[in-house]
């Protein structure tokens, strides 16, 4: 969801940039409107990003490499009579 809003905010962003659509933005600036919008649309994609790549790396996985354990049996044969 963070990748596609993210997607949103630069197209939005990036119409307002260019003036696509002849919108009365006499209250606000509208190219600095959309510039922000495309700088946070690119924030919105690239840090969820980062961060998961960070957790990723402490989540690593230890393989314990434990020596086999060596079982004899020993096996005797006893021939002679029992006292």
């Amino acid at each position: 969801m963070t990748i596609g809003f993210g997607i949103l905010l630069i197209v939005v962003g990036l119409i307002f940039a260019f003036d696509v659509i002849n919108a009365d933005t006499s209250a606000i600036n509208g190219h600095a409107l959309g510039w922000i919008l495309v700088f946070g649309g690119i924030l919105a994609i690239v840090l969820p990003l980062i961060i998961e790549q960070q957790r990723t790396r402490r989540r690593g996985v230890v393989v314990e490499e434990r020596p086999a354990a060596r079982r004899v049996v020993e096996e005797r044969r006893v021939e002679a009579p029992p006292l």
